[in-house]
């Protein structure tokens, strides 16, 4: 088989697609203005309100993002089988139907099953099919960078959505809303999930680049062979940590910021939004750098050290919006620097062949990290009236995952025998493709 000379151009259209489907999936983010508007209907009370208990109120976004989680498993293994044009088109048909039938109705189940379930797997399915076909077009030297860049289409979503849902929920009411919202970005996802695309067979990415001798020593790995290394357990723990306490901040950004801010609490769900997209961008650029696991240490401590700088902002010791705001900002900062990070590690330690379901399978802790400490935040918000316990808890484990972090450092290889290996096995692929 020759080397293809297909056009790396192709990649950054891939790349660009990838971004587009993850800034209509961010729409998960938004969550904290659907919340507040739900709360409100709730205390209103009426014919028409949502009668939920006002413990439960998250309990849709939660579900969502518990089922994102594990339905990356299944999304990544069709992605790895069937390409991922088809497996987007199927994440964005789910998206709009979750949307609809959220949209029908007050009800808590029907809320579950469709924000929950329908949209939490069409989220699952969409996002496992951006960012491998994309990382496949470019070299190893670029994987921090490419993974930043598509998936800060998911961050930065709320800097558009926020104002935008903000805006229908006025107009329109919720549910008028939600209708809106999951035909629209049905539609998106539909369509730039169609230009997803797999290089062709034999294509090599930047040949003569000097990341190729770290290519060379990268052993595609099978799901059951990940599952039996500790690098696995450790990263599957910092992710459900890191993950976990940023998605505590992100679902209670507005309800955080509205005693400050009042009507223009969107606002900070905006501006994280910023802070979350450039974090998954630079930490992608950094790691690149000085290595992973050094960036996520980095990120850990740094995230811990916010989350106790802000206590006496959320206890109401010391009341200002401004630091409210920078405070949520730098912490979704160091959210957003996770979903750079672990699908970079995914490629770097197990190789792209079965890499959307070995990432599916690590993301799976995203999922209960989100599910376990959003809930632990709200029930601990709600017996205290307080943030504090929750972010007292976050900063603790944080400071753990740092601590675990330290142990996904490479362990130093001998460069007078692994690098002469590199170099004959970039020559014989150079020799072969000249041959043929």
């Amino acid at each position: 088989m020759s080397t293809s000379t297909t056009s790396p151009r192709r990649g950054w259209t891939v790349v660009l697609a990838g971004t587009a489907v993850n800034l209509a999936l961010g729409v998960l983010y938004a969550w904290s203005i659907f919340k507040g508007a739900i709360i409100d209907s709730i205390k209103a009370g009426g014919e028409s309100a949502f009668a939920w208990n006002l413990a439960s109120v998250n309990d849709p976004y939660a579900v969502a993002c518990l089922a994102f989680a594990f339905s990356m498993i299944l999304a990544g293994r069709m992605q790895d089988k069937i390409g991922p044009r088809a497996t987007c088109i199927i994440g964005g048909l789910l998206v709009a139907a979750g949307f609809v039938v959220a949209s029908s109705s007050t009800n808590y189940w029907m809320w579950i099953a469709g924000f929950g379930l329908m949209f939490g797997l069409g989220m699952g399915f969409a996002y496992s099919a951006a960012t491998p076909p994309a990382l496949r077009w470019f070299s190893p030297a670029k994987t921090g960078l490419i993974a930043g860049i598509v998936v800060s289409g998911f961050g930065l979503a709320p800097v558009y959505i926020a104002p935008l849902s903000n805006f229908l929920l006025k107009t329109y009411g919720i549910q008028q809303s939600m209708l809106f919202l999951g035909v629209a970005f049905g539609i998106v996802v539909c369509l730039f999930g169609s230009l997803l695309a797999n290089p062709p067979a034999g294509y090599v990415a930047d040949p003569n680049a000097k990341a190729v001798a770290k290519k060379s020593t990268v052993e595609d790995k099978t799901p059951s062979q990940i599952l039996k290394t500790g690098s696995f357990y450790a990263l599957w723990v910092c992710f459900f940590i890191g993950a976990g306490a940023g998605l505590m901040v992100i679902g209670s950004a507005t309800g955080l910021a509205k005693k400050s801010l009042g009507e223009w609490a969107f606002l900070a769900v905006a501006i994280a939004a910023v802070g979350n997209a450039s974090g998954r961008i630079i930490a992608g650029i950094v790691s690149d750098k000085i290595g992973r696991a050094n960036t996520l240490v980095i990120m850990l401590v740094f995230q811990a050290a916010l989350m106790f700088a802000a206590i006496p902002v959320v206890d109401g010791t010391y009341s200002n919006p401004f630091v409210l705001v920078l405070l949520v900002t730098f912490m979704v900062f160091n959210y957003g620097t996770n979903l750079s990070l672990f699908p970079s590690f995914a490629k770097d330690l197990w190789g792209v062949k079965n890499y959307g379901i070995n990432y599916g399978i690590l993301f799976s802790s995203w999922g209960v990290g989100a599910f376990a400490l959003v809930k632990i935040g709200e029930m601990l918000q709600a017996k205290t009236g307080s943030y504090t316990m929750s972010f007292v808890v976050a900063g603790v484990l944080l400071m753990i995952g740092a601590m675990m972090a330290n142990s996904l450092r490479p362990k130093p290889v001998a460069v007078s025998e692994a690098l002469p290996v590199a170099l004959e096995d970039e020559e014989l692929a150079l020799q072969t493709a000249k041959s043929e």
